[in-house]
C-alpha cells in the first residue's frame, strides 16, 4: 500500500490512524534515509497510543526508549547497531512482548526481526512531501493494511 502525504501534519495524522489499529505484540520496521520523518512518525504513534508526542525522541544514543500510553511502545533505533547487538539487547522479549515494537532502520537488522511484521518505509517527493510505502509480513498485517485503508478512506469521506 502506498500514501502520499504533503505535510508533517498529514504524516502525524497517518501515525495515529495506523496506531489506532496496533495491538500488543506488533512489530513495525520503519526505514527511510535522514530527513525523511521516521521520528516524526514514530512521535505519530506514540500520539495515538495516548503518548505526548513530546516525549518521543529519537533514542539514537540510547538505543531503545520504552513509553507508556495504551500499551506500551518500545522504540528501537538501530542506525549504529551491528545486527548481533540487536539480539544482545534482548530484542526477542521486547518483539514478543505486551507492547508495541517501532524499529527505526529496521532494514540494517532485518534478519533479527519477526517473520511477521510491518515494513513502513518513507521516501522524501518534494520539500514536505513524503511517499510512504507499507509492506505486510504475515496475515496479521495484511489485516492491518485492509484495516488502515478503511479507516484512511473513512476519514476522507468525513466519516
Amino acid at each position: 500500500m502506498k500514501v502520499i502525504v504533503n505535510s508533517p501534519p498529514e504524516t502525524h495524522k497517518l501515525a495515529m490512524q495506523l496506531a489506532s489499529i496496533l495491538l500488543p505484540g506488533d512489530v513495525i520496521s520503519l526505514e527511510g534515509d535522514l530527513g525523511a520523518g521516521k521520528t516524526h512518525f514514530a512521535k505519530g504513534i506514540g500520539a495515538g497510543l495516548g503518548i505526548d508526542p513530546a516525549l518521543i525522541t529519537s533514542p539514537t544514543f540510547t538505543l531503545i526508549n520504552e513509553y507508556q500510553g495504551k500499551y506500551p511502545l518500545y522504540h528501537f533505533d538501530v542506525y549504529r547497531l551491528q545486527p548481533q547487538e540487536l539480539e544482545d539487547l534482548g530484542c526477542e522479549e521486547y518483539f514478543y512482548g505486551r507492547g508495541v515494537c517501532l524499529v527505526e532502520w529496521g532494514n540494517n537488522v532485518k534478519d533479527y526481526l519477526p517473520q511477521n511484521y510491518l515494513r513502513i518505509v518513507m521516501h522524501k517527493t518534494g520539500l514536505t512531501q513524503r511517499e510512504i510505502n507499507f509492506y505486510a509480513y504475515g496475515e496479521r498485517y495484511q489485516k492491518l493494511l485492509s484495516q488502515l485503508e478503511a479507516v484512511i478512506n473513512n476519514d476522507s469521506h468525513g466519516n
